[in-house]
């Protein structure tokens, strides 16, 4: 193998190209009728009544926090164990996070750790659904109603997922859901996002948020004419674009064979490496219905202290691991603000020990092959 296995990587085949193609020649590369096409197409898969697309998963978030209604110096609970961005978007409109570590063997937020966190000032709970696999809802909903907080699912990794019967993004147990269309997701427009929902006032505000303020209804002012538009609240140009949204329109008719074969592929991970003396394999819970968007395994004791060489003689060797996460509050913006470590132990233990292996559809049987072989001679070597 030549060249470096990613741990994910898009699926984009003639299809997708075609449907790209076809909005090129047409009158709309911007804002044109794919975008609601799009976020229709996304609603009925999910089964929620609304949804907004972004140009990123990060300016869903934003627009989903700010859509609460949230103030300066509400507190909003999540996990150190995810990309920055579920959290920097909570700073951007004055929120602070506050922490909660996690489960040892899902990597998900740990539910029963919520409630000792929650203060006056707690307004919003943020679970991420790690690799794909879904978080404990119905618990987190239970609290949010005992408290009278909002939630917001960060699902960038769990579009395709399951919690008990339903679908990630059908908004049963939550606010607003928000995906992330990045390439190595499930599906990609290159770049985007979106947020869903099922409260009409928060699809309003998304919309609003996702184009500088502006709306074209709905007027506070009397309109001077037919062209009257109105900036009604301070937004930011978020916008996804047709040629962005008929790739993912196209892409997301495949999703669940995109999950069909993520799944059949640690099927085969999973028979391969079971009882393995080297790591720990994932593990997907009764109630959830994983999608695997990573393959994340744990290194046991004796291998943990070797991780970084390890992680090194992989990558010699052209496998493409990666490392999901460092803890949020391990960067140096976030010790400036005073988080220090220490702060969720077993999410530090979890990020000493975890590696994500190449993990995406198209992967063929001898690139699969070659990844197993050499995992097995590098780690025999420890």
């Amino acid at each position: 193998m030549a060249m470096m296995i990613s741990y994910s990587k898009q699926n984009i085949d003639d299809d997708d190209i075609e449907e790209v193609l076809k909005v090129l020649k047409s009158d709309y590369v911007t804002q044109g009728p794919k975008i609601l096409d799009f976020e229709k197409a996304l609603s009925a898969y999910a089964g929620s009544k609304y949804c907004v697309v972004f140009n990123s998963g990060t300016s869903a978030l934003h627009a989903s926090y700010n859509a609460l209604g949230l103030i300066q110096s509400d507190e909003f609970i999540t996990t150190p164990m995810t990309f920055c961005a579920t959290v920097n978007a909570g700073l951007y409109i004055g929120l602070k996070p506050v922490f909660v570590d996690i489960e040892k063997d899902t990597g998900n937020i740990d539910v029963t750790r919520i409630e000792e966190k929650i203060t006056e000032k707690t307004k919003l709970i943020v679970p991420v659904h790690y690799a794909g696999h879904p978080v404990d809802l119905e618990k987190i909903r239970n609290l949010a109603d005992k408290y009278k907080l909002k939630i917001v699912e960060d699902a960038c990794h769990a579009l395709g997922a399951k919690y008990k019967e339903n679908r990630i993004g059908s908004c049963r147990y939550s606010n607003i859901t928000v995906f992330s269309f990045h390439p190595v997701k499930h599906i990609t427009t290159a770049e985007g996002g979106a947020a869903l929902t099922n409260n009409k006032k928060y699809y309003e505000l998304l919309l609003k948020f996702r184009n500088h303020g502006i709306t074209k209804n709905n007027f506070i002012n009397k309109p001077h004419g037919d062209w009257y538009y109105e900036m009604q609240t301070l937004g930011y140009n978020y916008k996804m674009n047709d040629i962005q949204a008929a790739l993912g329109l196209s892409q997301l008719k495949k999703i669940d064979a995109f999950v069909e074969k993520r799944k059949n592929l640690v099927t085969f991970y999973n028979k391969v490496f079971i009882d393995n003396p080297f790591f720990d394999l994932p593990v997907e819970k009764s109630y959830a219905y994983h999608s695997y968007h990573l393959y994340t395994v744990r290194l046991k004791d004796k291998y943990s202290i070797f991780k970084s060489t390890i992680f090194r003689k992989l990558r010699d060797n052209n496998i493409g691991v990666q490392i999901h996460y460092i803890p949020v509050y391990f960067h140096p913006y976030y010790r400036n603000l005073g988080y220090k470590k220490g702060l969720c132990l077993v999410a530090e233990n979890f990020y000493n020990k975890t590696m994500s292996l190449p993990m995406y559809p198209s992967m063929d049987e001898a690139t699969r092959e070659y990844i197993i072989d050499e995992i097995f001679k590098i780690f025999k070597n420890f």
